[in-house]
């Protein structure tokens, strides 16, 4: 008896069931299921066109390799200097190229290189060059005058001499002000801006 089978083999193909003797039909047909099987399987793994693909393939791998190398670097932060703009053991993108046709702005979230690219702390910018920044009571202050920190939720009262920056300097400062570390940065060692 020969039937089509529409669950098992792909569209088309015929197969004995049933009374087959071994040899008879049996193992062929079984052969040429698994062959239409593996062939619809490559198609949609590979496409109709596998050179292509494969080139397709080549492409993306050397995009990601530059985006997250050179461009987008991943980093994670640790401990809570950050909270609650960015969280503890969280995977956040820093962009490289971020700072290229213009400097950090105030309130710029920034990678801050300490020991290569991926060993980094995160602070948000405060202060700008040439400014004078000084913390008194918990409050930022520049050239005499409170920073508005809406992003600050958890201060505590501390003080900090003031201090003039140089022409190439930022003042850096965790949003978590209760455990949060601060100072001075040059330019050269700010990595790029925190995107997401």
């Amino acid at each position: 008896m020969i039937e089509k089978l529409s669950s098992i083999a792909a569209p088309g193909v015929w197969t004995t069931r049933g009374r087959g003797s071994p040899g008879t039909g049996d193992h062929a047909s079984g052969e040429a299921v698994y062959s239409t099987a593996l062939s619809v399987i490559r198609r949609l793994v590979f496409g109709q066109n596998p050179r292509r693909t494969a080139v397709r393939v080549l492409v993306l791998a050397a995009l990601s390799l530059i985006t997250f190398r050179w461009v987008l670097i991943p980093t994670r932060t640790e401990g809570s200097s950050m909270l609650p703009t960015y969280a503890p053991d969280k995977l956040h993108f820093v962009n490289r190229l971020a700072y290229g046709a213009s400097g950090p702005a105030r309130g710029d979230v920034v990678a801050i290189r300490l020991a290569g690219p991926h060993v980094v702390y995160i602070k948000r910018i405060v202060g700008l060059p040439g400014e004078r920044v000084a913390v008194s009571g918990g409050l930022v202050r520049i050239n005499g005058a409170v920073l508005p920190e809406p992003y600050v939720k958890h201060r505590r009262p501390w003080d900090v001499d003031e201090v003039t920056l140089g022409p190439r300097e930022y003042f850096v400062i965790g949003d978590n002000r209760d455990t949060s570390d601060y100072g001075r940065t040059t330019l050269e060692k700010i990595l790029g801006k925190v995107v997401f």
